[in-house]
This record gives C-alpha cells, sequence and structure tokens, in this order.
C-alpha cells in the first residue's frame, strides 16, 4: 500500500532569496518615418482636440487646448486651437511627415485656425480638407435654445 505523507502546517514553505527578481526589459521602439499623414481635427465649444496619424490609423503626435494648459473657457478660443496644432505638428515633423489630409469635425471656434496653423507655422503641406462632422437624419432631440 501506498504510505500517505502528512505536511505540517507549523512549518512555513521555502522563501525565495530575496532581491534576485527578474529584470524586464521594455522593447525599444522602432523610429518609422512617416511621409504622409491624416489630421483629426476635433473642434468643441469648450475644447479643441488634434490628432495625426498614419495612412493605417496609428496614431502618431496628438495635443489639445486642455493638454497645453489652457482650463476653462479659454480652451475653447482659436488660439489655444492654434497652439495644440503646433504642438501636435512639430509632434509629426520629427517623425518626417511632410504631406498630410486635413478632415474637421464639430463647430467649435478652432476649426480654422488649425489649419493655418498647420501649414504657416508648421510647414506641413495640406493635400485636402474634409468637413466630416456628424449630421443627423433627424435622429436625437436636440438641447434646449440658450437664453443670453
Amino acid at each position: 500500500m501506498a504510505k500517505l505523507e502528512t505536511v505540517d502546517a507549523s512549518i512555513p514553505p521555502p522563501k525565495k532569496p530575496a532581491g534576485k527578481r527578474k529584470k524586464t526589459f521594455k522593447k525599444k521602439r522602432e523610429k518609422r518615418v512617416v511621409h504622409h499623414g491624416i489630421v483629426h481635427i476635433q473642434a468643441s465649444f469648450n475644447n479643441t482636440i488634434i490628432t495625426i496619424a498614419d495612412t493605417e490609423g496609428n496614431v502618431v503626435a496628438w495635443s489639445s487646448a486642455g493638454a497645453i494648459g489652457f482650463r476653462g473657457s479659454r480652451k475653447g478660443t482659436p488660439f489655444a486651437a492654434t497652439q495644440a496644432a503646433v504642438r501636435a505638428g512639430h509632434g509629426a515633423k520629427s517623425v518626417g511627415m511632410r504631406t498630410v489630409e486635413v478632415r474637421v469635425k464639430g463647430p467649435g471656434g478652432g476649426r480654422e485656425s488649425a489649419i493655418r496653423a498647420l501649414q504657416a507655422s508648421v510647414g506641413l503641406s495640406v493635400k485636402s480638407i474634409n468637413d466630416v462632422t456628424p449630421i443627423p437624419h433627424n435622429g436625437c432631440r436636440p438641447p434646449k435654445r440658450r437664453r443670453v
């Protein structure tokens, strides 16, 4: 017959030696060169978000008025949108981007100023500008009118 072994609960299991942890290494990202990209400008009344992606949709650089440091009602201004576009544009320029397509969404004040900043301040060549603002075919009821 098989002999049963009893485990004494009062004896703790042997510990691993302290300080001998495996070091984990992060893989270094490959520095990729992207020549053509798509700029998504999401301009609401409260903020402007600029995302620059390559043609497959992988984000290369992004910025927003809030991320730069504008707070409150200043985030929705055209000047804040210009600053956000300049920062995102320099990030895209560092990857080697030269030409972009622009897709604008929303009714905010930073629409035109962000495009102008990408052309003038950053020096990206804009090939096309598309308005991709979603327009309802009589969907949800809109919020009530403002009375000022």
